[in-house]
């Protein structure tokens, strides 16, 4: 693989880690080319209610630019990689069919993976990971390496998320894991030209910690005591959103608000460490190098947008 994209590439994907100026990004290049339509690939911008926390464009904003893939379940429903797969091919159909182009935006990048690598999502299996989740991750290494070697290999043996997975895969649906395609590690050619907005870990730091004093201003805490407030509760994957786990333990009087701040805050940090680590494997993306503000990278994307062939 060569890092490139195949010749039929017109539609961008921008990625980067959170809090490094992506939406902000997206919204001014979408307001100027008016063909742009923005696709979010946050994998919690889907749930209803979770505004603030998400940093979820304004009702204002999606207004101006049109969005999709923004608040397609309430946040009782659990929702899978595949639930998104599907619901994006429909959204970029329909683009399509506007003679429009896509601009994918967000920073969860197995949704991105998901998307523009068409990947193959086997189903899920809870009966069978009832039965896995009890035993120690020495033996269901053994037990994958016994029934997909070629799935093990791709794995650490300590791994244990990724080998429940795996077997809950294998077990469930009667095929090897492997078999579901090359998997994560393997960058074919897509059609999408992925570009990926880049800061200083300092500088992101720094704006992941102002970003949630002025969500908390914006009534973050309120939108959590909300959401906890309705009967159907939160869904699991929903709960653990960064910054509501935490905010819901202060609304239940576990800490105190402080607290709460510091641990999403340095939740959030790993989090962003894990997605520079993530991106960084892809050679397909060009990254836009920023030293302070995202903006510095406008007239880059813009000229990279206004690149019809792209």
């Amino acid at each position: 693989m060569n890092g490139r994209v195949t010749e039929r590439a017109r539609h961008v994907a921008l990625v980067g880690t959170t809090a490094s100026g992506k939406t902000s990004l997206a919204l001014a290049v979408g307001r100027e080319q008016r063909d742009i339509e923005i696709v979010s690939i946050d994998s919690m911008q889907v749930y209803r209610g979770m505004d603030i926390g998400t940093a979820k464009p304004s009702a204002a904003e999606r207004a101006e630019v049109p969005h999709h893939l923004i608040d397609l379940v309430d946040p009782d429903e659990e929702f899978t990689v595949a639930q998104f797969q599907l619901a994006f091919r429909e959204a970029l159909r329909d683009i399509e069919d506007r003679g429009h182009r896509a601009l994918l935006v967000g920073g969860t990048g197995l949704y991105l993976r998901a998307a523009v690598d068409a990947l193959q999502i086997p189903g899920r299996y809870p009966h069978v990971v009832r039965t896995l989740e009890v035993q120690p991750t020495s033996a269901l290494y053994a037990q994958l390496s016994d029934l997909d070697p070629v799935g093990a290999a791709r794995m650490t043996a300590t791994n244990r998320r990724r080998i429940v997975r795996a077997l809950e895969v294998t077990i469930g649906s009667g095929r090897p894991f492997s078999s579901y395609g090359p998997g994560l590690h393997a960058y074919g050619p897509v059609p999408f030209r992925l570009v990926g907005v880049a800061l200083p870990a300092a500088v992101v730091a720094a704006r992941i910690e102002q970003r949630y004093h002025e969500q908390v201003a914006a009534g973050f805490v309120d939108e959590v005591r909300a959401l906890l407030a309705r009967p159907e509760g939160l869904s699991r994957t929903a709960r653990q959103a960064l910054g509501y786990k935490e905010l819901a333990a202060h609304v239940a009087g576990e800490t105190t608000l402080e607290a709460a701040l510091d641990a999403a805050i340095r939740r959030t940090r790993r989090l962003a460490r894990r997605q520079r680590a993530w991106f960084r494997r892809d050679p397909r993306i060009e990254w836009l190098v920023a030293e302070s503000d995202p903006c510095e990278v406008l007239a880059a994307l813009r000229q990279i947008l206004s690149e019809r062939g792209a």
